[in-house]
């Protein structure tokens, strides 16, 4: 089974995709989960693998997706009524299963790495491809004349400033840097890409020549408003290994504002299992029962037929 669930993950990861890892670390008493059980949480909740029964795997699903949402890692215990008190990042659900019992879950988001698409093949751009290798960006070069000797850790290398979509990620960082050959051209080719960062390296005097150009050709207000120029922070940078440490920078400090990653999953619309007092999400849950008129919903069989032997009970 850990072979198997290597090889998912490793598929996954060779082909870019967003996902979480849960692994059970810790049980007591009577619970199915055990240390060392893995699962994996795609962005669309769905799951694939084992971490226990039906009672863990709603918050072990929920807390996934805030997971792949904040890229921050997560520590969950579900555990039996009285609730324990609680600890610092310890995040608490009530187990509700009959068996009982209490499971710890680390919860790990597994991310693409991001990338870095150069326009141009200056100074500028190979300092800036070789901090962006070291700091594990994916770095794509698009520049007439771009070889491996002065790329040599790229991971893709095209002789043309014309970048095909399917090399846009949904969070690439494009970076305008021929400084003198072609600038025109390639802010116009990147401004035809939907990426959601577009850097220009040129002084602010440049840049108004370039932009004036670019206004007469048809390039709309709005369009040039997308780019960031002088590109990166301001550092007082002069050098071009400077230059290219404060536009890395700059795409660590927009990377880090913690963008959410578009999840899939059906929006929630939470109520509370009547028997346990669970958060359950309406628009997934499995188990719900109709009673004089209004539908209950439950995290688990076990809560539906509890209720159903006594409704009045429960709704009191």
């Amino acid at each position: 089974m850990f072979d198997e669930f290597l090889r998912k993950a490793t598929e996954l990861r060779s082909q870019g995709n967003s996902f979480a890892i849960a692994t059970v670390v810790r049980f007591d008493g009577s619970i199915s989960g055990k240390p060392g059980d893995k699962a994996i949480i795609y962005p669309d909740g769905r799951i694939w693998g084992w971490i226990g029964g039906g009672c863990t795997q709603p918050a072990v699903i929920k807390e996934a997706l805030k997971s792949l949402a904040d890229e921050e890692p997560r520590f969950v215990r579900i555990s039996p009524p009285p609730k324990p008190k609680s600890e610092p990042r310890i995040v608490d659900y009530t187990m509700t299963c009959h068996s009982g019992g209490t499971l710890d879950v680390y919860i790990e988001p597994v991310l693409p790495r991001p990338h870095l698409i150069l326009l141009g093949r200056s100074a500028v751009a190979r300092y800036l491809a070789a901090l962006a290798n070291a700091m594990n960006f994916q770095v794509a070069i698009f520049a007439e004349g771009a070889n491996r000797e002065d790329f040599p850790n790229a991971d893709l290398l095209h002789e043309s400033i014309q970048v095909p979509e399917e090399v846009v990620a949904a969070k690439a960082y494009l970076v305008v840097s021929t400084q003198g050959e072609g600038d025109e051209e390639a802010l116009a080719a990147a401004l035809r890409t939907n990426a959601p960062y577009i850097s220009f390296v040129a002084s602010r005097a440049k840049s108004r020549k370039v932009f004036e150009y670019l206004r007469d050709q048809g390039i709309t207000a709005d369009q040039l408003s997308r780019v960031h120029s002088p590109a990166g922070l301001n550092i007082g940078a002069v050098a071009p290994e400077e230059i290219a440490l404060s536009i890395l920078a700059e795409i660590v400090q927009i990377r880090r504002a913690r963008l959410p990653v578009e999840t899939k999953i059906a929006p929630e619309r939470e109520l509370k299992d009547p028997v346990c007092g669970m958060n359950v999400n309406a628009m997934g849950a499995m188990h719900h029962f109709e009673w004089h008129g209004i539908t209950y919903y439950f995290c688990c069989i076990s809560c539906k037929q509890e209720f159903e032997k006594q409704p009045a009970n429960y709704v009191a």
